[in-house]
């Protein structure tokens, strides 16, 4: 997630991704009485996706990460994301080159 809240993702980048994905239903060749409603829904996706308080709670899926925050009288401040396998530096290996090395004593 890059932001904690909706409150934080800033009017310019919601309304560009709203524009964006009513033009991909514009496009679709959906009504117009539709789209507003797709737009809606496609957009709560988007906000899902960057906003950490909307996203699943990992232990419990059907919970918002919201939710555990407000059941548990708390509040987030600030994260740090980790991602698998970040920090780890794996050593790049020249096959060829070694066995040109073998060879060559």
């Amino acid at each position: 997630p890059r932001y904690i809240s909706r409150d934080q993702v800033s009017e310019e980048e919601a309304n560009h991704e709203r524009q964006i994905l009513t033009q991909q239903a514009l496009q679709e060749g959906k009504p117009e009485n539709i789209v507003a409603k797709m737009v809606e829904g496609r957009l709560n996706k988007f906000f899902e996706e960057i906003c950490l308080l909307d996203q699943a709670f990992v232990k419990n899926p059907d919970e918002k990460v919201k939710q555990v925050v407000v059941a548990k009288n708390a509040s987030v401040k600030t994260y740090v994301r980790y991602e698998v396998g970040e920090g780890i530096e794996k050593r790049q290996e020249n096959f060829a080159e070694e066995v040109m090395n073998q060879v060559k004593k």
